[in-house]
Formats: structure tokens, C-alpha cells, sequence
């Protein structure tokens, strides 16, 4: 078996989309491209634009995206038709297994359990990008799932083998790192990179003037929440600190991410029985030059993580504070061990009490009442991501990981 300079990075996401994995999979995708060139990009196929009807278009220097289809009426149909997809590509592309690449990388192991139960078949190093684990996540976008055990132990041993097999695991905080140790991965190959936001397509502006308590007709305040509806994000505690805070003053709460027709119906319900329906706009996904416009249109951008297994025990990095801070506009997020990773209260945020929409509420009736602290937030803050949380810094620890690999090989 001859092995080739080639790099396959395969991941069951759509891309290029609006979500957050898709920006993380671009920003890599694209260090890899510039550095090593030969980079095959295998995703899902992108939507096409629901004004013009067409797919969009993404190319990088280095890579070729090679998007395949993953239909079915269910998740796990899906997988199964994408794995099948897969195979049939790299027998396309390798000749079935005269040929492998010499680094795979996955981001999953929807992708990822078929190269690393044969990894040696497949590739000479794997890499294993572990954001989230189905074994902890699944049960938030199907709830009935959290009872079946015969489901969530096959999750967990898929898992088992893809960070077995991998040669370094790349994850994104701490609290992801002590999760993967406690289950038994070798911490010598994990490396902890964590995200980073485009400080160009996040240009800075200064939060507009803060509204006194003097004001004759105080302007409404425009609360922000950008992500899915998922309930790790806890979007509930943002309309619940709307509610509360429009006894006093007026305010507005936008809502940018893809929204499922359940979650859709669940938050129409809470927003008229607190009656703020008529506060709450939901557009739906945005492109990254409509969100930054949003950010800098925003008085205050909402990050209300809770307090759950998915967040505290398995560990995010949640884009949206990165982004908040880069263009800044004042935060509010929730006080935890990944927030704080991130930010530090007082001093590039507001951290609050998880769960809490009066916290979020007595949050922003500081910022109401104090422009000067809406000003220190916002400078502090956007150094605090041009210093350690551009992309570019996350792209050279990605780069060091590889070049790692590489050298490893060509001393054994």
C-alpha cells in the first residue's frame, strides 16, 4: 500500500452554512490548504440560498471540497447513507485501499468509526476533532433517546474506538480535555485549541450611548441571541430577562440562528404567555456580513449557557462571546468554566448566574445605567480577542499539531 502527501478532512456538516461547525471547518480547512496543499474537504452539500435558489460557492487555496449527499428521514439513516457515500468516493479518489492518505482527519464519529475501526487500512494518522459527543449531545435534539441505554452505549463505544485509533485528539477547552482524560484518553495527545473569530469580518464599533433613567422617552434596548435553539443554549432565561426588564424599560430581543418548527412553536408559546410576543424578531440563519451588522445594531448581546452536562462536564467555546467581544457590543453570558476560559466578568463581560433571567435582567439594568462601563467593556473586550482568540492563533496551534505528526512519521 503506497501512501500519498494527502490530507482528507471529512465531516458531517453541511458546509459552508451559517452554524458555528461550519466557520470552524472553514477556518481550518483553509490553514490546511495554505500550508500543506492536497487537502480534500469531504462535508454534506451546503442549502441552496432561499432567494436565488442557488448552492453557494466556497474555495480555498490548497483544497478541494468535495460535498456528498446524506439523505434520509432520519439521523441514522443519514449517517448510513453518508458513510456509503464516503466509501464510494475513496474509491474514487484511492483506488479503494491501493492507496491511503497520510493524515485523515474527522470531526465525528458519524464519519469517523468506519476509518478507525481499520485506521492502518486507511491512513497513517488520524486526526479526531472533538467539539461534541454524541453520547452527551444527542439527547438534547431527541429527547427520547436519553432512556434508550442499548443506543447510548453503542455511542459511547464508537466513541471509544475513534479516540483510541486517533494519533491526537484536537478539542477546544479544558473542560472538554479533563472530560476525554476522565474517560480514559491519553493526555499526552490531546491538544486543547480553542476557537477564534475573524477579527476583519468582526470589524470593532463602539456601543451607542447608553439610555439614562433621566431619559423623557428612553429608546428600547435591542437585546441580541445568536445560535441554535438547542436547550444547552438557554434561550428561555433571554426571554424571561425581556419580560422582566420591559416592566421598567422598553426592549427588543433578535434572535439569529436555524430554528427547528418545534422549537419555533415552543418559543412563540413562552413569548405570549410572558407577553412579549410582539418584542421578539426570529430571522432565522444569517450570512456572517449580516451578523457582524447585527452585533454593532445590537445594545447587548445574551450568551445564557445553562447549567448542564453538555456545557460543564463535556466542555464548548462558544463562537458567539468570541464574536460578541470582537465587535463590541456589551455581553451578557453565563457564568461558567468555558465562559470564563473566554472572558472574565467585569472586565470583558458581564458573567451572570446560570438559569437566571432576573440575573441577565439586573445584568443589563447595570449597563443601562452606566455608559461608562458599556465603554470599558467594549475596549477591553476586543483587545482581549486581538490578543489571544483570532483565528489565526488557532490555525498555527492546528499547523504545529500536524507538522507534529509528520515529523514523528519521518523519525520511526
Amino acid at each position: 500500500m503506497r501512501t500519498t502527501d494527502d490530507i482528507v478532512s471529512l465531516s458531517f456538516d453541511r458546509f459552508p452554512s451559517a452554524k458555528g461547525a461550519a466557520t470552524h471547518i472553514d477556518a481550518f480547512a483553509r490553514a490546511l490548504g495554505r500550508e500543506f496543499g492536497r487537502v480534500r474537504l469531504v462535508t454534506i452539500p451546503p442549502l441552496a440560498d432561499e432567494s436565488t435558489g442557488e448552492l453557494p460557492v466556497w474555495h480555498a487555496p490548497g483544497v478541494t471540497h468535495c460535498p456528498l449527499p446524506a439523505d434520509g428521514p432520519s439521523l441514522f439513516e443519514r449517517v448510513i447513507a453518508y458513510r456509503a457515500q464516503c466509501w464510494n468516493w475513496w474509491k474514487r479518489e484511492f483506488g479503494s485501499l491501493n492507496q491511503r492518505p497520510r493524515v485523515v482527519h474527522v470531526r465525528s464519529i458519524f464519519e469517523g468509526y468506519p476509518i478507525a475501526r481499520n485506521k492502518s487500512d486507511f491512513c497513517e494518522q488520524l486526526i479526531y476533532e472533538v467539539n461534541g459527543l454524541p453520547s452527551v449531545e444527542l439527547k438534547y435534539h431527541y429527547p427520547a433517546v436519553a432512556d434508550d441505554r442499548e443506543l447510548l452505549q453503542k455511542l459511547h463505544e464508537q466513541e471509544r474506538v475513534c479516540l483510541t485509533a486517533a494519533d491526537r485528539i484536537v478539542t477546544v477547552s479544558q473542560v472538554n480535555f479533563r472530560h476525554l482524560v476522565s474517560r480514559g484518553v491519553d493526555a499526552a495527545k490531546i491538544r486543547v485549541i480553542p476557537n477564534g473569530v475573524d477579527l476583519n469580518q468582526f470589524p470593532y464599533q463602539q456601543p451607542q450611548a447608553s439610555r439614562h433613567e433621566t431619559d423623557e422617552e428612553p429608546s428600547s434596548v435591542r437585546m441580541l441571541y445568536v445560535g441554535t435553539l438547542s436547550p444547552w443554549q438557554g434561550l428561555t432565561q433571554a426571554v424571561e430577562a425581556l419580560a422582566l426588564y420591559r416592566r421598567d424599560w422598553p426592549a427588543t430581543l433578535t434572535i439569529a440562528g436555524p430554528v427547528r418548527n418545534h422549537e419555533r412553536k415552543a418559543l412563540e408559546k413562552l413569548a405570549w404567555n410572558l407577553r412579549v410576543f410582539d418584542a421578539i424578531e426570529l430571522i432565522g440563519p444569517v450570512s456572517k456580513d449580516e451578523l457582524a451588522r447585527l452585533y454593532h445594531a445590537a445594545d447587548v448581546v445574551v450568551a445564557p449557557l445553562t447549567r448542564n452536562d453538555r456545557n460543564c462536564d463535556q466542555g464548548c467555546c462558544p463562537l458567539k462571546v468570541l464574536e460578541a467581544l470582537a465587535a463590541g457590543t456589551p455581553l451578557i453570558a453565563s457564568d461558567l468554566e468555558v465562559v470564563r476560559e473566554l472572558c472574565r466578568d467585569d472586565e470583558h463581560a458581564l458573567l451572570v448566574r446560570p438559569g437566571s433571567g432576573k440575573a441577565i435582567k439586573d445584568a443589563m439594568l447595570r449597563l443601562h445605567s452606566d455608559s461608562n462601563l458599556e465603554s470599558r467593556l467594549s475596549i477591553s473586550g476586543r483587545k482581549h480577542v486581538e490578543q489571544h482568540f483570532g483565528w489565526d492563533k488557532a490555525q498555527q496551534a492546528l499547523i504545529e499539531t500536524y507538522t507534529e505528526l509528520v515529523s514523528l512519521t519521518s523519525t520511526t
